[in-house]
């Protein structure tokens, strides 16, 4: 698949349910610019990459695939996403999305038509392009966690509940970025947000699914879910080897324990995660 430009919309026509079609319709004209601020450069040369945005007819009606990665792992750890990693050398973003996915729950890629590949988009600070595959669970296998040290959980969710009005709250980051978020799993205890966030948000607006919400219902960005090393790298702050950057000395953030003390300002930096 190039690098310097868009795989093209996936020409397979299989038949999905009814619920699907403005989906599929949609995604005949989407535009990268539609999903995210930042579309992929010719120059540097990106990374290659895949995202399964699996749906299918779960036991709570039509849902949506997406794993939680393990709390371990160095990058992003504990955050949600959609099933998917680096494309293999000579590797389609169906083939690799597919890959990926039964790689991290077991899924079982004979049972999912793909009815679309959309626009690549570009995660700046890792300078990844990353190409989300809709496909439809015609034929539901059994899935579970199965590699821990990438995986911490794997959930169907269903739209109707990312669609509820009451579930939706803006995040927010401490230096003032923000966008959309849910909170999902069976006890609502693990919060989707970033990207995947974002693009789930915007397929919804696209296609006309989402309800109005409110938006000035605010929600910090929990402490773990901060990588302020990547974040002073961002704002061009070198942090030596083996240190964790500290924004309150920085000045970047109050101190928690002083709450007299005013917010310095706030910077628009996570802009990976910024729809």
């Amino acid at each position: 698949m190039p690098a310097a430009s868009d795989p093209p919309h996936q020409d397979a026509d299989p038949a999905l349910p009814a619920w699907l079609e403005p989906l599929r319709e949609g995604a005949r004209t989407i535009a990268a610019e539609d999903l995210t601020a930042f579309v992929p450069p010719t120059e540097p040369r990106p990374r290659e990459g895949a995202v399964l945005v699996l749906f299918g007819d779960g036991p709570e009606g039509p849902d949506v695939l997406l794993t939680e990665r393990a709390h371990t792992m160095r990058s992003q750890p504990g955050q949600v996403s959609f099933p998917g990693g680096s494309l293999d050398p000579g590797e389609t973003a169906v083939e690799g999305a597919l890959r990926e996915a039964h790689e991290e729950t077991g899924l079982d890629p004979d049972g999912v038509d793909v009815f679309a590949v959309l626009p690549r988009l570009w995660l700046p600070p890792r300078n990844f392009a990353v190409a989300p595959v809709l496909g439809y669970w015609h034929h539901p296998s059994p899935i579970a966690v199965t590699n821990p040290r990438e995986v911490h959980a794997v959930f169907r969710v269903p739209i109707e509940e990312l669609l509820d009005p009451a579930n939706r709250f803006t995040v927010r980051h401490p230096l003032g970025w923000n966008g959309p978020g849910w909170m999902i799993g069976p006890d609502r205890d693990v919060l989707l947000w970033g990207f995947t966030a974002g693009v789930i948000n915007a397929l919804f607006d696209y296609v006309g699914w989402t309800r109005p919400w409110d938006r000035s219902v605010e929600r910090p960005l929990p402490e773990q879910h901060i990588d302020w090393n990547r974040v002073a790298r961002q704002l061009g702050i070198e942090v030596p080897a083996g240190e964790q950057f500290d924004p309150v000395a920085a000045g970047l953030i109050p101190d928690p324990y002083d709450a007299d003390e005013p917010p310095s300002g706030t910077v628009d930096v996570d802009r990976e995660h910024k729809p």
